[in-house]
């Protein structure tokens, strides 16, 4: 039995020698590779002679050309001091809410009430004269009553899973609000981790790169899934024409990038483009999409999300056929209504299938590359690098510099980058996300 399975195994291992050669030879040593040359210094000068360089490129890379405002530490506890602030206002508002469902004032409830309005104006009195150590007082004050009213579970998890929705989107408020006006009201300015970021991409190319990128994926991400989830549903509801309708919408995907930017650069111009003679038609300015800064990256997100929206929509679709119509059937017993359905049935079951396309969609935002350079002529946009990207930052380094150690350590910096942000989405998507056996 035993010389049976390492027979099996061992053949398993001959028919997979072949891909582990074509992987070793195109991807493990590569990056294997390109990992030991970030601590070399290589470049035109030391093209025969490169010579170890240490984390040399990567301090290169992280250097400013002006001082910052803030360290980069003092904007990541002021953030997370937002965050606890934050978190503690929509348990008020959650407590607040069920004692008047109830018609029954609670004491902890009360309490939290009370503390957070204590906690606020106590930090709202210190905020102009904070020092970094008061500032460490006040994040762990503040984190230490979120603790300890979450584990009395003063919000019901009921409330909390019917209004979750409802219940990031005032988080979220309230965190911007946090970052940016409250704190700014009491001395004029806000150090955030936002703040730092945007501060620090005005001196430092990296940062612009980063900042860049990051827009571009908070921007193209939701936008694109929410589209072609709208998609999906229309084309799962219909009977006829099914087959043409996903051709017509898959077929962008398929076409050369190059090729999709070339007409979305026609379209976009200022003269003759479709674009803003449509907005001209409807008695609106025209807008210079492709000559002015702040327009780089929303042009290079509408491109992308019309790429890549059909794509989407098919495994969305794919998901969305693999719901059992029991649950509807039962649903309609009840007498559910359509969007009851959608949201107690359809998106529940569904987010196995969002979950995966949030993975690839925001791995694939951080590697935009193509569309900038197609659009704006192998320049990072029009002027300011105001579509420098990350993968383009790595691009314009080697091709252009000749500098192979420093854009194998901002290849590796991208990767970490993408790391960070799959290791939080997997996190919460460990608790968020349904699967149905």
């Amino acid at each position: 039995m035993k010389a049976s399975r390492v027979k099996e195994s061992l053949l398993a291992y001959l028919f997979l020698l072949p891909s582990l050669v074509v992987l070793g030879i195109f991807t493990f040593w590569p990056i294997g590779f390109s990992f030991v040359l970030s601590f070399f210094k290589w470049d035109f000068r030391n093209m025969k002679n490169p010579y170890f360089y240490g984390f040399g490129n990567y301090k290169e890379i992280l250097k400013f050309d002006y001082p910052v405002k803030f360290p980069f530490y003092k904007g990541l506890i002021y953030s997370a001091l937002y965050i606890v602030l934050s978190i503690l206002l929509l348990m008020v508002i959650f407590s607040f809410v069920e004692m008047i469902n109830k018609r029954k004032l609670e004491w902890r409830k009360l309490l939290l009430i009370a503390s957070y309005i204590l906690v606020l104006v106590g930090y709202g009195f210190t905020r102009a004269q904070l020092s970094t150590g008061r500032l460490v007082i006040s994040l762990i004050v503040s984190a230490g009553l979120l603790a300890l009213f979450l584990r009395a579970r003063l919000v019901g998890s009921k409330t909390l899973a019917d209004h979750a929705w409802i219940g990031f989107a005032i988080w979220l408020v309230t965190y911007v609000l946090f970052e940016f006006k409250f704190t700014g009201a009491f001395n004029g300015q806000s150090y955030g981790i936002v703040d730092f970021l945007i501060d620090a991409a005005e001196k430092n190319l990296f940062f612009k790169a980063l900042v860049n990128t990051t827009y571009y994926v908070i921007l193209t991400v939701p936008i694109g899934l929410s589209l072609s989830l709208l998609i999906a549903l229309l084309l799962n509801s219909i009977e006829r024409f099914k087959a043409f309708f996903r051709t017509v919408f898959f077929i962008p995907f398929v076409t050369s990038v190059v090729a999709v930017s070339l007409i979305w650069k026609w379209i976009f111009n200022d003269d003759v483009g479709l674009l803003n003679y449509i907005l001209v038609s409807m008695g609106l300015e025209p807008v210079k999409w492709l000559k002015d800064a702040k327009w780089t990256i929303p042009t290079v997100s509408i491109v992308s999300i019309w790429r890549h929206v059909g794509y989407n929509a098919m495994i969305f679709l794919a998901g969305l056929q693999n719901i059992d119509t029991f649950y509807y059937e039962a649903a309609d017993v009840d007498g559910a209504n359509s969007m009851q359905k959608f949201l107690k049935i359809t998106w529940p079951l569904l987010s196995p299938t969002t979950f995966f396309l949030l993975i690839v969609s925001v791995i694939g935002a951080f590697k935009v590359f193509q569309e900038v350079f197609t659009l704006y002529d192998g320049l990072p946009g029009p002027y300011g690098n105001s579509g420098m990207t990350m993968v383009y930052y790595v691009f314009d380094l080697f091709y252009r510099q000749q500098r192979m150690g420093i854009a194998s350590a901002a290849a590796y910096l991208l990767f970490l980058v993408i790391l960070v942000f799959t290791f939080i989405q997997y996190r919460v998507g460990d608790k968020v996300v349904e699967y149905v056996s």
